[in-house]
């Protein structure tokens, strides 16, 4: 079987890199940390690109693609850190009327959690009593459900496509991070040489893409079979790669990567709130020893 991405999915996964590079670079993603708040102009667009819409049939006016396609642009959603609910607007596409086209935004419960609360239209689950919570993420803010409809149960949590799509952000993320520490190792100096030159930076950089590749593995299988357990997988191992890379991309920046102007603990901050999205560790670990 030939699992290499076809003509049209790279077609797919540049068209949507090209859209988001240009209209969320890093000037905007700086803007975006400022404001804290939801770009609707740009989620118009979003929906007008049919990236709320790409699983929808297309006699629904979706664009007709499978879970594969999806799971490609929302990689290239998690490199560039696009901020807003992204997946439950994506899966309400068909059944909440707006969604699709970006006319609306959706949110739902995760777990304890609601991402984008306040600048919802429309909320999926009970939201009954949910404060806001201080987040680590400064393009997430979030609000916290009492009681026990959260911490480690299920009750509330995204389905099976909703955690691959999670998944398929921290992946994108990861190439990203893994991207910025080699261009940086390239270029930064130290006693004449460029620290990509040093064996310990070497060994960091190359740990970052053996991670991100063996979750791009993980996740693009899964979004072939869409099996739970599958997916459960590679959520663990995005959920790392998107973690971990984005802490030894931080170390190859040295001194530097510890500085609010550095992006990279944008990434990491966004990676540890995704890591409690979906399927957390806990979740998922259960679910495939479950599986054993």
């Amino acid at each position: 079987m030939d699992f290499r991405l076809t003509d049209d999915q790279r077609a797919l996964k540049a068209g949507v890199r090209e859209l988001l590079e240009g209209r969320f670079g890093r000037e905007a993603l700086r803007a975006a940390v400022e404001a804290r708040a939801l770009d609707r102009g740009l989620w118009r667009e979003l929906g007008a690109a049919g990236f709320f819409a790409l699983r929808l049939p297309e006699a629904d006016g979706g664009v007709g693609l499978g879970l594969p396609e999806a799971v490609l642009a929302f990689e290239e959603a998690g490199r560039v850190l696009l901020p807003g609910p992204l997946v439950a607007g994506h899966l309400a596409a068909g059944a909440v009327e707006g969604a699709a086209e970006g006319e609306v935004v959706v949110t739902a419960v995760d777990g304890a959690l609601v991402e984008w609360l306040d600048e919802a239209d429309v909320v999926l689950g009970d939201v009954q009593g949910a404060v806001p919570v201080r987040s680590v993420d400064p393009l997430t803010p979030l609000h916290r459900l009492p009681g026990a409809a959260g911490a480690g149960g299920t009750a509330g949590r995204l389905s099976a496509t909703g955690v691959l799509l999670t998944a398929a952000e921290q992946l994108g993320s990861a190439g990203r991070t893994t991207e910025m520490a080699v261009s940086y190792a390239r270029t930064r100096e130290q006693f004449g040489r460029a620290i990509g030159s040093f064996q310990a930076v070497k060994h960091l950089c190359a740990e970052m893409l053996v991670r991100t590749e063996v979750a791009r593995a993980a996740v693009y299988g899964a979004a072939v079979t869409g099996d739970p357990v599958e997916i459960a997988g590679a959520k663990l191992l995005a959920d790392e790669a998107a973690v971990a890379c984005a802490r030894d991309c931080l170390q190859v920046h040295g001194g530097m990567g510890f500085t609010w102007e550095a992006d990279v603990h944008l990434h990491l901050k966004r990676a540890w709130v995704r890591a409690e999205r979906g399927l957390t560790r806990a979740l998922a670990e259960e679910a495939e020893a479950a599986a054993l």
